[in-house]
């Protein structure tokens, strides 16, 4: 669990410069604040699958799809504060935040889990 949080938060501060440097300061505060974002969801996730093991399966099934959904939620509200206020929440930076934070999370997830 503190890989994935000490992975998160790296990966939001490295996006968030990289954004930053490119296109300016709200670029990079919308890069990290939805990488941290992504992290949140990443920590919760995990933490519902936490005793995987001794789970029957209709419980797995229903922690899963838990996780998915709220995956599937963040990228819907970055889509929605993009579309609300592009000028606060570039779409471009927002998204590389999410996305760039989340599915190497999703990867190490995989190595957690098992």
């Amino acid at each position: 669990m503190v890989k994935l949080l000490i992975a998160g938060l790296g990966l939001s501060g490295l996006l968030g410069l990289l954004c930053g440097g490119l296109w300016g300061r709200q670029e990079a505060l919308a890069a990290g604040g939805f990488g941290l974002l992504a992290t949140v969801i990443q920590v919760v996730a995990i933490r519902l699958m936490h005793g995987l093991k001794q789970m029957p399966t209709g419980q797995f099934f229903a922690r899963w799809a838990a996780g998915t959904g709220l995956r599937f939620a963040g990228a819907i509200l970055m889509g929605v504060l993009a579309l609300v206020n592009a000028t606060l929440f570039p779409p471009l930076p927002a998204a590389l935040g999410f996305l760039g934070v989340l599915i190497p999370l999703l990867a190490l997830e995989i190595r957690l889990v098992h």
